[in-house]
């Protein structure tokens, strides 16, 4: 009676390594086959004075690119136009005037100051969205409808992420809602 028990468990054992031999054998074909797939693309290049056509195809690389390219120097001008206004407004802090309206125009100035940086700030926010998006290659399609934004637009505003129509929708359910 206790060959019995003892044979099928050793036939099961066997099954199992062959089956664990058989994975192994296939795990290897994979990992051979993914650093082929995984290639990486060279970085486009594209001429400073590139600017995307109509006639390209919509969003292809040199697209991405030469939009990548612009939001970063944007962001770069941005970031260095903070940095100083920031630098040059602490400056201005020690100076007291003892005229309370040399006072108040101070005041005055770094609230407008103040809130242009903010303004900035936003739109470096902005800016860092749309090359996540870059990233993504979502970029230049509507967030709402997924329809192309369209080169003019992205041109006149390279961190726009609605089209026209959802742009112009969501202004007007802004203005209903403002009112209420």
């Amino acid at each position: 009676m206790p060959k019995i028990t003892k044979s099928p468990i050793k036939k099961t054992k066997a099954k199992v390594k062959k089956v664990a031999a058989a994975t192994k054998k296939t795990n290897k074909v994979i990992k051979k086959i993914t650093p082929a797939e995984n290639k990486v693309k060279a970085p486009i290049k594209i001429s400073k004075t590139y600017i995307p056509k109509d006639t390209e195809k919509y969003m292809c690389d040199k697209h991405l690119s030469f939009f990548k390219i612009k939001l970063t120097e944007w962001k770069k001008e941005l970031v260095k136009a903070n940095n100083e206004a920031l630098y040059h407004g602490s400056m201005d802090d020690n100076s007291v005037s003892a005229d309370i309206v040399d006072q108040a125009s101070s005041y005055t100035d770094k609230t407008v100051e103040m809130k242009a940086i903010n303004r900035q700030i936003k739109l470096i926010s902005k800016i860092d969205q749309a090359l996540l998006r870059i990233r993504d290659k979502t970029f230049g399609f509507c967030a709402e409808t997924a329809e192309p934004i369209g080169i003019k637009r992205l041109m006149a505003r390279p961190v726009a992420h609605l089209c026209i129509a959802a742009q112009e929708k969501h202004e007007k359910d802004e203005k209903v809602y403002a009112d209420d």
